[in-house]
């Protein structure tokens, strides 16, 4: 039943009525008796704000205070919990968010890059007021990965944690590959079925996946969530060519974000990877995400879920209510903000790991020696080299056609990597920008 000083009920007030604010009333009005059961309260939405009160959302909410001002809803001493689903890092989201909690209000939030720039702020405003900041529905979707984290996994310390956090990204991906489609053809289409906007470039850019593995990472290793700090790289320059050579070496190609503890500090990056067809994030296709952890007690931790879509992400809306409903606070990102360190980070050049390039070689006397020169002088091993003939045919010395030629590298830094490069592109023998792709072992 409800705690000491708790009311038997909860009074909700939703700010949104997008696909996920309607999914949340029809969750909540679904699972009510359940909720009721579980939490010892019953859960009710006394207030809502959108910015069209006409619309057809097809769901009734026809019981609740309407609101034109998400700061005003914030304010309401008629809701016990705000739940902020409008979305974007400034403007009213956030003057919304910052009322609530001043006004001693817990507040329910899948709002990511609300909380990517502002989330400490919010969350030593939430510790102040000694109310709840839950955002669970921030990073990918339905799938439970900040309770993990925060509360599942307490008495791990966390190695890495890495993922597919963007499902249009993991769409166009997979219909590359599976369809043998271009890059252009899979944006259009994703475009069309509601899964990248307009203007993409959020998404495929890997802005998006940086925002949430910030949070993750704070979440993860105890550091300020600092998405200036992530090395972002997008899907834009994939080629079909550079996901058969993954298929021909056993890899598939995936946009991850990357958080992992090293001697030298916390290495945090976004970019298109090569991970083995034998691992449980390669099997990932579609808008589906998924995110893996590697602790010392429990190993790795794979959860895979639906990452986006409304009544998914109402999901774990629902289940932060519940939380707070139960009495349930924690340290938003599970220490207190003063114990949140500014970790060194680790800069991309200093990454070690394997590499594929794939070149472009002018079919010339001495083009090979130097590419084998330059990364002999870094002291970059190869641990294969595929060349292939355009169209096929026997290769006449000197020609002059253009040759596909991929590599995968032994462990080496990304500073070696690049170097190397910078002199194979000097010395004139490639005709198109070196394509760099990372692999990702298991």
């Amino acid at each position: 039943m409800a705690g000491d000083g708790m009311s038997t009920h909860l009074r909700v007030g939703v700010a949104g009525l997008g696909t996920v604010g309607a999914s949340v009333l029809r969750l909540l009005e679904r699972q009510a008796v359940d909720l009721a059961n579980r939490t010892g309260r019953t859960i009710r939405v006394a207030g809502v704000c959108a910015l069209d009160k006409s619309r057809d959302r097809g769901v009734d909410f026809a019981g609740a205070r309407w609101f034109d001002d998400p700061v005003d809803l914030a304010g309401w001493d008629g809701i016990d919990v705000f739940v902020e689903l409008i979305g974007g890092a400034e403007g009213k989201a956030k003057a919304a968010v910052e009322a609530a909690l001043r006004a001693r209000k817990p507040v329910v939030t899948a709002n990511k890059a609300l909380l990517a720039e502002h989330g400490m702020a919010l969350a030593a405003l939430a510790e102040e007021k000694h109310v709840a900041l839950a955002f669970e529905a921030s990073v990918a979707g339905g799938i439970p990965v900040v309770k993990t984290l925060r509360e599942g996994l307490a008495g791990n310390q966390i190695v890495r944690v890495y993922g597919i956090l963007n499902g249009t990204c993991n769409y166009i991906l997979s219909r590359m590959e599976l369809e043998e489609l271009s890059f252009e053809e899979c944006l259009a289409d994703a475009q069309k079925l509601g899964y990248a906007e307009a203007d993409p470039t959020f998404d495929i850019g890997g802005f998006d996946t940086a925002h949430k593995l910030a949070i993750l990472s704070a979440l993860a290793f105890g550091a300020a969530v600092d998405p200036g700090a992530i090395h972002v790289e997008g899907i834009q320059a994939i080629t079909l060519a550079d996901l058969k050579a993954a298929d021909e070496l056993g890899y598939r190609i995936k946009l991850l974000g990357v958080a992992q503890r090293t001697p030298l500090g916390i290495e945090q990056r976004v970019h298109p990877t090569m991970v083995p067809k034998s691992s449980a994030i390669a099997r990932v296709m579609g808008v589906t995400n998924a995110v893996a952890i590697d602790a010392d007690a429990v190993k790795e931790l794979t959860l895979v879920g639906p990452g986006a879509g409304g009544e998914a992400t109402a999901s774990a809306v629902v289940a932060d209510i519940a939380d707070i409903a139960r009495g349930v606070r924690s340290a938003p990102f599970g220490l207190p903000v003063a114990a949140l360190g500014k970790s060194a980070r680790l800069p991309m050049q200093r990454h070690e790991g394997g590499y594929f390039i794939r070149l472009s070689v002018e079919n010339r006397p001495g083009a090979f020696a130097s590419i084998a020169k330059r990364m002999a002088e870094r002291n970059i091993s190869l641990e294969s080299i595929m060349q292939h003939r355009t169209g096929g045919g026997p290769v006449a010395s000197g020609d002059g056609e253009p040759m596909p030629v991929k590599l995968i590298t032994y462990a080496t830094t990304e500073t070696k990597i690049r170097e190397a490069l910078d002199d194979v592109v000097r010395d004139g023998f490639i005709s198109h920008a070196p394509q760099v792709i990372r692999i990702e072992r298991e």
